[in-house]
């Protein structure tokens, strides 16, 4: 029912209708061709009930993940790929006005009327398109009604049928629902890599934001939460209940659960503590018992461990995990057993690179860059740094004082804790600044 194909939209065309939810990442260009940001939101101003709203601008993420305004007439083109504008951007950052709507934050999932069949359902997408004034106006309203329960010893529930309708003949989009759901802003979300959902959810109106933390799974928060600024992770876990919470930090990497435990009172972190599992909690404890910006406190205690008698072809299966970060992914650490952190006897590392050069029935001991002294708990940031960078590494092992490897610094990890607190949030414009 929406439009397929590659189509182009120019300010002096024939109107084409266009959707808001395609709109969503698609790449903002100026005249030289150079991309200059993403499109994440489209900003409306909202008339009485039936009247069509007029798109105000586009909510574009620039480079440094700052979200900035471009008026609809700075945009000169649009099509299935990309959206161009004249180059002139305003590199402020975007702040929503109290007459403003976001179409993806905050329209979609409204609980609507259609008033010729009398159908009630969820808008999941809307549509803009250019008026005789030369405005661009929200056009259509896409509504699917609730699923139905199909008949039968399966009980199944059959998706709701879907309507594409003009906007007057919509009512319940001028007023915001006490109880708008999430389900297709859920879907917006998780169609996005963590750190561009989490600058989305940090820039959500407070009660969608209440709305889409209560619904998003464990999972997805927990990946999400790691990317968000110190404050937004504390306010979130203040909406979640105890059980919940707990649940969230046990799917986080020990690291960033330890972080974030370390900013919430006391009273909370222990309670949290004790309602996690205790293997998980045991990781965030240790790692929480060292002191701030040192190795210990900055590394993962999950690095990829073997043991001495392991093959090549063993240690690249292992790090074909796509759970993995691409630092995690690059060092194999070889020690005695136990293979769990604190492990027996560490022997050495073997880099990844080195391994794809021998034979995959040799042994990984046999690879080993035994020349490389591993960190201590104890070492300082300065001091991890300038290993890291005096080696070239991307990942460097943490050992304690009886030899036992106790867990891995990433290059990730040191730069959480060089760059400013909440750089996440004061992220510079990359080139743009």
């Amino acid at each position: 029912m929406r439009p397929s194909g590659r189509y182009r939209v120019a300010v002096s065309t024939t109107p084409i209708r266009v959707y808001a939810a395609r709109m969503v990442g698609l790449p903002i260009f100026d005249p030289q061709g150079d991309q200059v940001g993403k499109v994440r939101d489209l900003v409306v101003s909202m008339r009485r009930e039936g009247s069509q709203p007029r798109v105000l601008g586009l909510v574009v993420e620039v480079f440094g993940r700052r979200r900035i305004f471009v008026p609809m007439t700075r945009v000169t083109g649009i099509d299935s790929g990309q959206v161009y504008t004249t180059g002139l951007l305003n590199m402020r950052r975007f702040q929503q006005r109290s007459t403003e709507t976001l179409v993806i934050g905050q329209m979609l999932d409204r609980q609507v009327t259609i008033r010729s069949s009398g159908a009630s359902g969820t808008v999941y997408d809307v549509a803009m398109e250019q008026a005789r004034n030369r405005d661009w106006v929200l056009s259509r309203v896409a509504v699917q009604e609730p699923s139905t329960k199909k008949l039968g010893p399966a009980s199944l529930r059959r998706r709701g049928q879907t309507h594409v309708v003009e906007w007057s003949d919509v009512d319940g989009l001028a007023h915001r629902s006490p109880t708008q759901g999430a389900t297709h802003l859920l879907q917006a979300i998780h169609e996005l890599k963590a750190a561009d959902a989490a600058t989305m959810i940090h820039d959500l109106p407070p009660e969608r934001r209440r709305q889409v933390v209560a619904a998003l799974d464990d999972e997805r928060l927990a990946e999400v939460l790691e990317e968000l600024p110190e404050d937004d992770q504390v306010e979130i876990m203040a909406l979640l209940d105890s059980e919940r919470a707990a649940d969230v930090l046990e799917e986080m990497s020990p690291e960033d659960a330890a972080d974030l435990i370390a900013d919430l009172p006391p009273e909370t972190a222990e309670t949290l503590l004790d309602l996690m599992e205790p293997e998980e909690a045991e990781d965030v404890r240790r790692l929480m018992s060292y002191a701030e910006n040192t190795a210990g406190a900055m590394m993962t205690p999950e690095p990829v461990i073997l043991g001495p008698d392991a093959t090549v072809a063993d240690a690249l299966a292992y790090v074909r995990n796509p759970e993995l970060t691409p630092a995690q992914a690059a060092v194999v650490y070889v020690c005695r057993p136990p293979l769990e952190t604190p492990t027996g006897k560490f022997l050495g590392i073997a880099h990844i690179q080195r391994l794809l050069r021998e034979p995959p029935s040799s042994l990984v001991a046999g690879a080993l860059d035994e020349a490389l002294e591993p960190l201590k708990p104890t070492s300082s940031r300065d001091e991890v740094a300038a290993v890291m960078a005096t080696y070239n590494l991307v990942a460097a092992p943490v050992v304690d004082e009886d030899g036992h490897l106790v867990g891995a610094v990433t290059v990730d990890d040191l730069l959480d804790h060089l760059l400013p607190e909440n750089w996440r949030e004061h992220a510079k414009e990359g080139r743009h600044g």
